[in-house]
């Protein structure tokens, strides 16, 4: 059960509780500093790691997303019969029709071309982070292209299969980020399904990395870890491969270091090894690609070693490192975002916090929209709010507008 304004030590202590475990012994169940569980039920820390938020919940039993909350859904405007929903996704990745065999309809799908660039629209739409206008777009190119793959044939089938688990990808993706991983995993299913049915062998690849990254969410790191490992090891390319390849393989390299970070400082060694790597990769491709509307090349790397440092509880040179980041601009906005979050958590560790507050106002700069449904920075401005003295101030006033986008939904 959520409540609408817990925080994250208010669950941690309601779980605690139910459990009958007293803090000192939570801690020595999770490997952690006593004093770190009772500055979070006490809301004197308002944002852990996600190292640390895996490991509480391994020990209270519980998914890491039970701790964080659920994002905010999509807004509903009152009157306004079509507004997005995670309903809506939901019924386009299980449409009750399949269950009840019932008949498709029977309009003509729309062609091979259009549903191409409906699918590279949307696509660049969720780089955006503009989620509304996902969560309107998305079931209807997932309907369309469920209708295509049943019509057409032969090598055009195939391609409209590639397009629906792209897709369903897209899906997968923003039902994780909005907290449903359950509809996520469902529609991974959908989308490993369909690229087996469709034209380019990549997708399948595609989509370990996508599931690596919701099993992460999940807090199911061991598995995250297996699968992109695994996959890796398959994609991992020869002497004649192109950039496509490497592309891949160094985003499934990243997937596995993101996995075991969050594990402990046991894996840390195995994440600088994941990380050499995955720069020998980027170095190989040279600037920053676009491939299955995941980005790869030097400054991703540079930006998912500054996430890494950040989890590592090494925030100096978390700061240090992302000061030589390159091409930034390159990155897609939630990319940016992303960086400038984690930069920052590590100012906020080091009492930086005007300097804390200046990178949250450049992640909402470049992704608006996505801010209200980050959990992480909504947490993150909460905190700096509530340690601000002056009444008003650029970070009190971006809490203000945070606090009038969708609040994290009850249930």
């Amino acid at each position: 059960m959520y409540h609408e304004h817990e925080t994250i030590g208010d669950r941690i202590g309601r779980l605690r509780e139910r459990r009958g475990l007293t803090q000192e012994q939570l801690a020595e169940r999770a490997g952690l500093c006593v004093d770190t569980v009772r500055k979070l039920e006490q809301g004197r820390r308002l944002t852990a790691r996600l190292a640390t938020l895996n490991r509480l919940a391994h020990a209270l039993d519980v998914e890491t997303s039970l701790l964080v909350g659920r994002p905010a859904t999509f807004e509903a405007r009152r009157g306004d019969a079509d507004s997005p929903s995670v309903l809506a996704l939901r019924r386009a990745v299980a449409p009750v029709g399949d269950l009840l065999r019932e008949e498709p309809d029977p309009e003509a799908p729309p062609s091979l071309r259009a549903l191409q660039n409906a699918l590279r629209s949307t696509e660049r739409i969720r780089r955006e982070g503009r989620m509304g206008a996902i969560g309107s777009l998305l079931p209807q190119l997932i309907e369309d292209a469920r209708a295509a793959a049943r019509a057409l044939r032969g090598e055009e089938q195939r391609a409209a299969h590639a397009v629906l688990a792209e897709a369903y990808q897209v899906a997968a993706t923003t039902l994780t980020a909005l907290g449903k991983e359950d509809a996520a995993f469902t529609a991974m299913e959908r989308a490993t399904e369909a690229a087996r049915k469709s034209d380019d062998h990549r997708l399948e690849t595609v989509g370990a990395a996508t599931l690596a990254w919701i099993f992460t969410k999940q807090g199911r790191l061991e598995d995250a870890l297996h699968l992109a490992l695994r996959y890796a090891d398959r994609a991992e390319p020869g002497f004649r491969s192109g950039p496509t390849d490497l592309s891949l393989w160094g985003v499934l390299l990243l997937r596995a270091a993101t996995a075991a970070v969050r594990q402990g400082e046991q894996q840390h060694d195995r994440v600088e090894e994941l990380l050499r790597m995955a720069t020998a990769a980027a170095a190989a491709v040279g600037a920053d690609r676009l491939d299955y509307a995941t980005p790869f090349g030097p400054a991703n790397v540079g930006v998912a070693k500054v996430n890494f440092l950040v989890e590592m509880d090494k925030s100096g040179e978390a700061v240090a490192s992302a000061r030589s980041v390159p091409g930034l601009a390159e990155l897609p906005p939630t990319w940016r975002a992303r960086f400038h979050v984690d930069r920052a958590l590590a100012h906020t560790d080091l009492k930086q916090d005007d300097r804390a507050a200046r990178a949250l106002l450049m992640a909402e700069g470049d992704a608006p929209e996505w801010m209200r449904y980050h959990a992480t920075s909504r947490r993150l401005v909460s905190e700096l709010r509530s340690r601000e003295r002056r009444r008003s101030s650029p970070v009190t006033e971006l809490a203000n507008r945070l606090d009038r986008a969708p609040h994290p939904a009850a249930g």
